[in-house]
């Protein structure tokens, strides 16, 4: 009786001991410093329960787990960040972006740091598909990650969700300092005059369909994500689902987030976690964040050169071209005022932030469309 009640404790290993550590850590952010809450306490709990010794949450012998069931009918089958899109795309309003097009282009040049990572990643000796995983850290879409690194490095999906979403809830720590060292006070200071547009319901209709069709030609890898991802959105502009449009946007975003976030946990074990990759990977995710930042300000800077003086951008909204909504947009009004109390860039950002939504998945369908 004893030897069976020590069993577990003589099984413990310091690498669950440090696992257990992060577990608390993953959920003292959520709880203490709210950082993405609804992710990391349900994997910061999830994480305690796979790193105590023998754990029936983890697969036991010829006993199948609870988190390792959950992990292999919604990640292994990529089901969970599929249903996930469709409850952002519900989340979106894109009338911003079809108000204003060009903020587009800042959706599609601040995944640079994707790619860029990726780049860094081959040089420090990572494979191409385990490079590819770890630069789609930089698309700040944590369904996105997933559904990548999950098809190319699978045993390294711990880390990377980890640093995805933790870099998400710390935006507005890390943009400042490098929008700030990029740009100018006056240009910081700059205005742009919001001339709200009423957008028809047509456009806003046709919106969704146009663009999954156009990216299903270009990148038919993309087809799934950025599928999900506008029928959400259809079902929040077409005016006839109102009633499944909120069941997405609260029962469907609640539901999955939770079983998303406690079946990654169970590939946070000691073994698979505690490696020396996993504090380069952790850093590498920081680097891709910063890399998208300064892309997106440094092509509004290289656009602001075509461009008469009436109808400048303001730097600071290329840094908003980044997938993480709606944090990235705040950080853009704040500092705008801060430069300029009377400045109001709030639109404009929120115009860039959800077309970085798009271009974060079709940056991540490209990956799977030619690395696949």
């Amino acid at each position: 009786m004893l030897s069976s009640l020590a069993a577990p404790l003589l099984a413990l290993t310091w690498q669950q001991v440090v696992m257990i550590g992060i577990g608390l850590a993953l959920m003292y952010l959520a709880i203490a410093k709210d950082f993405e809450p609804n992710l990391l306490l349900p994997m910061g709990f999830g994480t305690l329960l796979v790193n105590l010794p023998l754990s029936s949450a983890l697969t036991q012998g010829l006993t199948e787990g609870a988190l390792s069931m959950l992990f292999r009918i919604g990640i292994e089958t990529e089901l969970f960040p599929l249903l996930i899109f469709i409850a952002v795309g519900a989340m979106c309003d894109f009338t911003p972006l079809l108000g204003n097009p060009r903020v587009f282009l800042f959706g599609l040049t601040a995944q640079a740091g994707i790619f860029l990572t990726m780049g860094l990643a081959l040089l420090l000796g990572f494979d191409l598909h385990e490079s590819a995983s770890i630069g789609i850290i930089g698309a700040a879409d944590g369904p996105t990650s997933i559904y990548v690194s999950n098809r190319f490095a699978p045993h390294l999906l711990g880390p990377i969700s980890v640093a995805a979403y933790t870099y998400m809830a710390l935006v507005p720590l890390i943009q400042p300092p490098v929008i700030r060292l990029l740009t100018t006070g006056r240009e910081r200071a700059m205005k742009m005059v919001y001339a709200h547009r009423e957008v028809p319901r047509l456009k806003l209709i046709a919106f969704p369909v146009i663009v999954t069709v156009a990216a299903g030609l270009v990148a038919p890898a993309s087809v799934a994500l950025l599928g999900f991802l506008m029928f959400g959105n259809l079902l929040r502009v077409s005016g006839c689902t109102e009633r499944l449009s909120k069941a997405a946007q609260n029962e469907l975003a609640n539901i999955v987030t939770i079983l998303l976030g406690f079946s990654i946990s169970a590939v946070m074990t000691g073994e698979r976690f505690i490696r020396p990759e996993t504090l380069l990977i952790i850093s590498m995710g920081l680097v891709a964040f910063i890399l998208d930042t300064a892309g997106g300000i440094l092509s509004a800077k290289i656009l602001n050169l075509f461009l008469s003086e009436a109808n400048r951008i303001n730097p600071m909204i290329g840094a908003a071209g980044i997938s993480a909504f709606p944090m990235s947009s705040r950080v853009v009004q704040r500092l705008g005022q801060q430069a300029d109390s009377s400045n109001f860039l709030l639109m404009h950002a929120v115009g860039a932030n959800v077309s970085g939504q798009i271009g974060s998945v079709l940056a991540g369908g490209l990956l799977l469309a030619f690395l696949g």
